[in-house]
This record gives structure tokens, C-alpha cells and sequence, in this order.
């Protein structure tokens, strides 16, 4: 079935083209007579406006791109949340895709996302896609950067993050401090700076307790729950396991707690468990787990703000907004 157009309601109502506009937009003059004849034949045909068109004509289209690299990450979701709750109010519909942490994927999706004219982009990047960002964002289409910063930083694009090295500094130095002399440390990937920050923290707190960073005790994952499963089959291999495992990220415990729960280890027990990141299982499986507490729905809402600031004041920045960690969990975890 055909859709319906513009010319067949101006036809059924009797009046032309450029008066339906006029109705349909509110604006310009009709008498209240001719108002009526446009809505009944708009009801009577199911007229549908074509929003691309619409959308071209106005030059926007009243939605925002999201693109996360896992959207079944209830960390992104969270950000997402705080995003919609400050913008929907204001007339803005978000479109979400998952980078799935491959940069390919994510370029694909921010061509199409700006193909398809969304007034402004969300991003938390996969890497290896800085030159295509910067010149979404030279062209007039906002991008607010959100957990992550590109591989060459860039002060002209806004950003909100988390003091990522602090906090892995603060989770390694509570193990340390905890008396733990082996600890496993499960990263992410170099090449996004959560994973590079987050690393960088851990060795600050290694070198400042002058403790030795052993290859060992080192496995280098991709922030996938696939990669904690991986990670607690390589400790349980080695001949001196470590006493506490440092995980770099909430997905990646969550895979390292399931593998090690299949294999029969003993929570609290043989290992004590450091994420960066709260783990929503970690209350049935580990309840006494270290981690950082996150605020990704306040980093949404704070991106939200500045999203209606661009598009709605016509806001400059750039801004940039960091966020503080917060350790929970501490309490007799001692070795």
C-alpha cells in the first residue's frame, strides 16, 4: 500500500498544497472552516507526514545518536537513562547503537548515525576513530565524548568521565594495604583510555609500595565477560596463584566471578576480588566484593545538560566534567 501524500489531502479537503502545510505546521492564516476540512481528510486518509522530509525542511530531526561499546552493559545503559531523562522533556529521541568495542563497528554505525542528520552524537568510543569524530564535529553535529577521551585528546570536544587512574590507584593500594603480596590484575584494552588510564593507576600504586609488577600476574582482556572467564582459567593455572584479583572492569568481573563459581572456588576464600565497577551479581555471589562505585546515571544527566545547552541555547563550550570515584566494600578483606 502506497503512502499517503501531502496532495492527495490537499485534493480530499479541497484547498491546495501550500494551505495543508500551512494547517499541519501552524503557520500562516486559515480560517477555522478550512482547519477542519484538513483535519477530517488527514483522519480520513490516516495521513502520515513524512518526518524525513520534515526533517530536511527544518534542518533537524529531534533525535540524538548513542553509540556505546556494549549496550547490554547496565553501566552504559545507565548513562543512556540520564541522557533521555534530560532531553526527552525537551523534544529529543535517542537512537542507540553497540560499538561492541570493534572501531569498525563503530564507524559504521557514526556514518550512519550522521547520514541519517541526529542533531548531536553520544559517544563512548571504541578506539581508532578520532579523524571521522573530529570532523563529525567540525561540520556542525555536536559530539559529547562519555567515559572515554579519544587516542590524541582533543580540548574542543566535550567530555565527562571518571578519574579513572585514581580510581584503580585506590582499589590496588586497598588490596596492598590489605596485606595481599600477589595480586592478579585483569586489564582492558591500551588503545581506550579507561582501559590505558585504569592501568596507569595500578602501576602508580605498585610503584608507590614499591611492589614488583610481575608479567605473571598480568592478563590483558577487552572488557568483555569473556575475557574474566578467560582471565580466572589462566590464574587457576599457575603454579603460585594470586591471593586477589584486580579487574578492570564491572563486565569482565562478572565473568571472571561465573568461571570461578563453575570451577568450585570459594569466594572470600581462595581469592579475594577487586572490580572497577559495581557488579550487580556480586550481592548473591560476592557480597563482600571491593569496587568503585560508578555514577553513570549522573553522567548521563550531565551530558543531557549539556546537550540541551548546545542545541537549545546555542551553548559554545567546550565542557568538560570529571567525576570522583567512590570505594565500597573494604571491611575485612584482609589476607
Amino acid at each position: 500500500m502506497s503512502r499517503i501524500t501531502i496532495k492527495e489531502v490537499a485534493k480530499e479537503s479541497g484547498v491546495s498544497i501550500a494551505t495543508v502545510s500551512r494547517v499541519l505546521n501552524r503557520k500562516g492564516y486559515a480560517t477555522e472552516e478550512v482547519k477542519q476540512r484538513v483535519y477530517t481528510a488527514v483522519k480520513k486518509l490516516n495521513y502520515q507526514p513524512n518526518a524525513v522530509a520534515r526533517s530536511l525542511k527544518m534542518e533537524q530531526t529531534n533525535t540524538i545518536g548513542i553509540v556505546i561499546p556494549d549496550i547490554s552493559n547496565p553501566y552504559f545503559m545507565k548513562i543512556s537513562r540520564g541522557i533521555e531523562d534530560e532531553v526527552h522533556s525537551k523534544g529529543y529521541n535517542l537512537i542507540f547503537g553497540s560499538g561492541d568495542e570493534s572501531p569498525d563497528k563503530e564507524r559504521e554505525l557514526l556514518q550512519v548515525l550522521y547520514k541519517k542528520r541526529v542533531d548531536a552524537l553520544v559517544l563512548a568510543t571504541s578506539g581508532a576513530n578520532d579523524e571521522l569524530i573530529r570532523s563529525i564535529q567540525a561540520s556542525g553535529t555536536p559530539v559529547i565524548l562519555v567515559d572515554r577521551r579519544l587516542e590524541e585528546e582533543d580540548d574542543s570536544i566535550d567530555l565527562i568521565q571518571e578519574d579513572n587512574i585514581r580510581g584503580a590507584y585506590m582499589l590496588t593500594e586497598s588490596l596492598i594495604l590489605q596485606g595481599h603480596k600477589r595480586i592478579g590484575v585483569i586489564h582492558g584494552p591500551s588503545n581506550v583510555s579507561t582501559g590505558s588510564d585504569r592501568y596507569a593507576g595500578y602501576l602508580q600504586a605498585m610503584r608507590h609500595y614499591q611492589f614488583p609488577v610481575e608479567e605473571e600476574l598480568q592478563f590483558y582482556g577487552t572488557f568483555t565477560q569473556e575475557s574474566g572467564e578467560k582471565a580466572a582459567r589462566y590464574f587457576l593455572q599457575l603454579s603460585q596463584r594470586p591471593t586477589a584479583l584486580l579487574c578492570f572492569n564491572n563486565t569482565m568481573a562478572y565473568g571472571l566471578m561465573l568461571e570461578l563459581v563453575r570451577r568450585g572456588c570459594r569466594l572470600q576464600e581462595d581469592f579475594i576480588l577487586a572490580s572497577y565497577g559495581q557488579v550487580e551479581a556480586a550481592e548473591l555471589l560476592w557480597p563482600d566484593m571491593i569496587s568503585i562505585r560508578q555514577s553513570p546515571y549522573e553522567m548521563g544527566r550531565a551530558a543531557g545538560r549539556i546537550l540541551c545547552d548546545r542545541l537549545l541555547n546555542g551553548g559554545t563550550g567546550p565542557y568538560k566534567e570529571i567525576f570522583k570515584p567512590i570505594m565500597e566494600g573494604t571491611e575485612n578483606n584482609s589476607q
